[in-house]
C-alpha cells in the first residue's frame, strides 16, 4: 500500500502537472499563432482554384509560382518596398542616435539634472497632446507628404531610453570611466570607443525594436501621407487585402475560363504579397538574436 501510495504521490507531482499544464497552454498557443502565416505561405504556392474552393487548410495543393510572378509585375508593391526600405533605414538611423544621447547623459551619476530629465521624459509616456495637436505641429512644420512625416514624428521611444539607460547604468562599470579619464578621454571618446562596442547586445535589441516598428507602420501613413508615391508596403498592402481584388489585365477576348482564373489568381496574390513583406523582418531576426534575451534581461530586469 504504501508503494502505491509514493506512486501515487510520484504521479501527481506538483511541478510535473505544471509542466505538462504549460506545455498543452504553449502548444495551443503556437498553434494558433503560426497557422495563420503557415496558411498564408501555403496559400500563396498553392493552385489558385484550390484556394478559392477552400481546399488548402494544412498542406499545400497544385503548387505554383504564378503568384508571386505577378507580384514582381505589380510596380505598386515594389514601389511601397522601396519606401519602407527607406524609412525603416532613416527612422532608425534617428531613432538610434536619439535614445543614445538620451540614455547615455542620464546613465551619468555626475549629470546633475538627471532626476528632473527622467521625469519629465517618464510623464511623456503617459500623456500626449493627441492626434490633433500632433497633426497641427506636423502640418505647421511643412512635413506633410513627405519623407520626414514618417521618421520625425515617432523620432524616439522613452521605453527605449528606459532599457538602454538601464543598461548603460548595470552593465558599464564606472571604473572604466575612471581609467578613461585618466587617459585623457573626454565625454565624446569615453561614449564612442568604450561604452557603444560595450553595449552591442541593448543595441542589437533597441535596433530590431525600431526597425519593425518603422516596417509594420502603416498608421503614420494614414494620417500624414497623401501622395501614392510615398506610400510605405504596409499601407499598399493594407489598401490590397481591404479591397476585392488586385488588378489584373482581364480583356474582352479572353474565355470565362480564363476570367475566372485571372479573377482566383489576384485572390493568392495577396497571400504571396503578405508573403514578400515578411521576409525581411524575419531574416532581420535571426542576426540578432543571440544578442535579444541578453540585452532584454539586462536592460530590464538586472538592478
Amino acid at each position: 500500500m504504501n508503494k502505491i501510495k509514493r506512486t501515487g504521490r510520484r504521479f501527481l507531482d506538483p511541478d510535473k502537472v505544471f509542466d505538462l499544464v504549460n506545455l498543452l497552454i504553449m502548444l495551443v498557443l503556437l498553434v494558433i499563432f503560426v497557422w495563420p502565416l503557415w496558411f498564408v505561405l501555403i496559400a500563396s504556392i498553392s493552385d489558385p482554384s484550390q484556394v478559392w474552393q477552400g481546399h488548402v487548410i494544412l498542406f499545400p495543393k497544385g503548387i505554383t509560382l504564378d503568384a508571386y510572378e505577378e507580384v514582381i509585375k505589380y510596380k505598386t508593391i515594389w514601389t511601397g518596398y522601396r519606401n519602407t526600405i527607406i524609412y525603416t533605414v532613416l527612422g532608425t538611423a534617428i531613432n538610434m542616435v536619439l535614445t543614445v544621447c538620451g540614455a547615455y547623459p542620464l546613465s551619468r551619476k555626475d549629470f546633475v539634472p538627471r532626476k528632473f530629465f527622467m521625469i519629465i521624459f517618464m510623464i511623456t509616456m503617459y500623456f500626449s497632446g493627441g492626434l490633433i495637436p500632433t497633426y497641427l505641429v506636423v502640418n505647421r512644420l511643412h512635413l506633410i507628404d513627405t519623407v520626414w512625416a514618417m521618421v520625425i514624428p515617432n523620432a524616439v521611444s522613452v521605453f527605449n531610453i528606459i532599457i538602454t539607460r538601464t543598461y548603460f547604468i548595470n552593465s558599464i562599470p564606472d571604473e572604466l570611466l575612471e581609467a578613461a579619464q585618466l587617459d585623457g578621454a573626454n565625454t565624446a571618446q569615453y561614449l564612442f570607443k568604450v561604452v557603444l562596442p560595450l553595449s552591442k547586445p541593448i543595441l542589437a535589441v533597441i535596433t530590431l525594436f525600431y526597425a519593425v516598428g518603422h516596417w509594420n507602420d502603416f498608421y503614420s501613413a494614414l494620417i500624414y501621407i497623401n501622395s501614392q508615391q510615398l506610400l510605405p508596403l504596409q499601407s499598399i498592402l493594407r489598401k490590397l487585402l481591404l479591397s476585392t481584388q488586385m488588378t489584373l489585365q482581364i480583356t474582352s477576348s479572353m474565355s470565362p475560363d480564363e476570367i475566372m482564373r485571372k479573377t482566383q489568381l489576384a485572390q493568392t496574390l495577396k497571400y504571396s504579397s503578405i508573403i514578400v513583406s515578411t521576409v525581411p523582418v524575419l531574416c532581420l531576426y535571426p542576426l540578432v538574436q543571440k544578442h535579444f534575451v541578453k540585452g532584454i534581461m539586462i536592460g530590464s530586469v538586472k538592478g
